[in-house]
């Protein structure tokens, strides 16, 4: 009676995992349109001295809209644990650092090497921050909630899992993206199989704690060979504007350089890539450009930016954050 039962617990809880949706719809757009992207030449957020604990990488900018400015929710890593800190600006572009505010913990699923790699919202009054944490090769997206952005109370368990045996992220779920329309919570996200493929997929909450995988996950596929992001897809961050959904992603290539590559969307889930790819042009970030993050303002996208100068998968790349705009443009 007891396997029974825990039997049907999990056959409906399997039942609700999944499901499928698009995004909420949009007057259609100009498929004419897309963007060109201009960049300072420095980076706005450098990584900090030595024995600072984001002394060796500043990525993974999540930005957020406050009163009198900006809210930056970055990650640092000292050359052994990724931690979510937070900085602040006025205008975007000149931030002062405030500490960093969330650690992994050992004792728990987390284990001691990230909470970070994450995705901020304001809802409710608090902070919401959906983060990646978990040993290097099967990462999981947990849930911390915050008052004022520097102190942090943790979801107990991940509150998004790897998939089941077989499934494009039976091995890794990371680099999550949330956006809130219409009520509804939507994550983009990292999964990764067994033979290490990292694609993106789709998920949707009522809650930003129980979510649902879109059925006809991944939504986004590597390149063909010798494209950009032929070796993987991470770290997308999604808007809409001018009647589509718009994607900036990071894509790897054979040889671990990193560029942001541009999609475009009616419905959320069916993704059709543009030719457009941005490479980083200066010395910091000549080998990577990665974990892009945006607000939208008219015309113009505001987009923050990873960069390193090391080709590397994920870590150790000299990393700091960089500044630039997307223009909208109309091709003839």
């Amino acid at each position: 009676m007891r396997r029974t039962a825990a039997a049907a617990v999990l056959v409906m809880a399997g039942c609700g995992c999944y499901a499928d949706f698009t995004l909420p719809p949009l007057a259609p757009g100009d498929e004419r349109r897309g963007f060109a992207f201009e960049t300072r030449a420095e980076p706005v957020l450098a990584r900090g001295p030595s024995g600072e604990w984001d002394s060796q990488d500043a990525l993974n900018p999540s930005v957020l809209r406050a009163a009198g400015g900006f809210l930056n929710f970055y990650s640092g890593f000292d050359g052994r644990t990724w931690r979510t800190g937070l900085a602040t600006s006025a205008d975007g572009v000149t931030w002062t650092k405030r500490g960093a505010g969330l650690a992994p913990d050992s004792s728990t699923w987390e284990g001691g090497y990230i909470a970070a790699n994450g995705s901020a919202l304001f809802e409710g009054g608090e902070y919401l921050y959906w983060y990646q944490a978990g040993p290097k090769e099967t990462p999981r997206i947990g849930l911390a909630r915050s008052r004022d952005g520097r102190a942090w109370r943790k979801e107990p368990r991940p509150v998004v899992d790897f998939g089941p045996r077989g499934s494009w992220d039976e091995r890794g779920v990371a680099d999550p993206f949330v956006i809130r329309l219409e009520g509804t919570f939507y994550l983009y996200y990292l999964g990764q199989d067994r033979a290490r493929r990292q694609r993106l997929g789709l998920a949707r909450s009522a809650d930003g704690v129980r979510w649902e995988k879109l059925r006809a996950n991944p939504v986004l596929e590597p390149g063909p060979d010798g494209s950009f992001d032929e070796a993987g897809l991470g770290e997308p961050a999604v808007w809409r504007s001018h009647g589509f959904y718009w994607m900036l992603y990071t894509g790897r290539d054979a040889v671990e350089h990193r560029r942001l590559g541009l999609a475009r969307s009616s419905d959320g889930v069916n993704w059709t890539r543009l030719p457009a790819v941005f490479a980083g042009r200066e010395a910091w970030n000549a080998k990577v450009i990665c974990d892009p993050a945006v607000d939208v303002a008219g015309d113009t996208v505001r987009v923050w930016f990873g960069g390193g100068d090391v080709a590397s998968p994920d870590e150790n790349l000299n990393g700091q954050i960089g500044y630039g705009l997307l223009h909208a443009t109309l091709a003839k």
